[in-house]
């Protein structure tokens, strides 16, 4: 990741302890990056990242539990931004509920000043992975539908016009030319129309 790519991350800081705030906030403005604002409370934090709208959330804690994590999950909105969680102690449950919650970053043994930088790198790099993987998923998923939907306009085009399946298609096609909309948008409208007439 570039320096200037971190320069630009917009960073929200939980922190209770309000000299820890101070540290890790320096720790991480020497570490190159300056749009940092710190809060103290959990509680608040669904407020803050709507107004802030941060691209990582940077949580310290001594001993989550399953409550709190599920709220900082909710709160910090985790499969829209970074999310790297510092705690002190963790359980095998505690873990696995951080990770399939979409935390980025599951830190045991607490937060080490020297280990802000990569542990945010790498809970970013992270993040954008799985993004960009459930991102190509939806579109698989999205394509999967869209084939069905066609596939089953044509089949209507096949029955009521007598017609083999690459003549329902290019009938599709021309349709969907004609009106300049996508072959998907006119199939779709097809088969409603089909169902609303069944």
């Amino acid at each position: 990741m570039s320096a200037g790519m971190n320069r630009n991350l917009r960073i929200l800081v939980v922190e209770p302890d309000p000299e820890r705030v101070r540290e890790i906030v320096e720790a991480l403005q020497s570490a190159g990056w300056s749009d940092v604002q710190a809060m103290t409370r959990v509680a608040t934090l669904d407020r803050t990242v709507k107004a802030f709208a941060p691209d990582i959330v940077l949580i310290d804690l001594a001993n989550p539990d399953r409550d709190t994590l599920e709220q900082i999950t909710q709160a910090t909105e985790a499969s829209k931004r970074a999310v790297a969680l510092f705690v002190d102690r963790t359980d095998d449950t505690l873990t696995q509920a951080a990770l399939n919650a979409g935390v980025s970053a599951y830190v045991v043994d607490g937060l080490q000043m020297d280990r802000i930088k990569p542990v945010l790198e790498t809970a970013v790099a992270r993040f954008k992975i799985t993004r960009q993987m459930q991102s190509e998923l939806d579109a698989a998923k999205r394509a999967l539908v869209d084939r069905k939907t066609i596939d089953r306009a044509k089949g209507i085009i096949m029955r009521q016009r007598a017609l083999s399946e690459d003549a329902a298609y290019a009938l599709l096609r021309k349709t969907a030319m004609d009106q300049s909309r996508k072959v998907i948008d006119v199939a779709q409208a097809l088969v409603t129309a089909a169902d609303l007439l069944s």
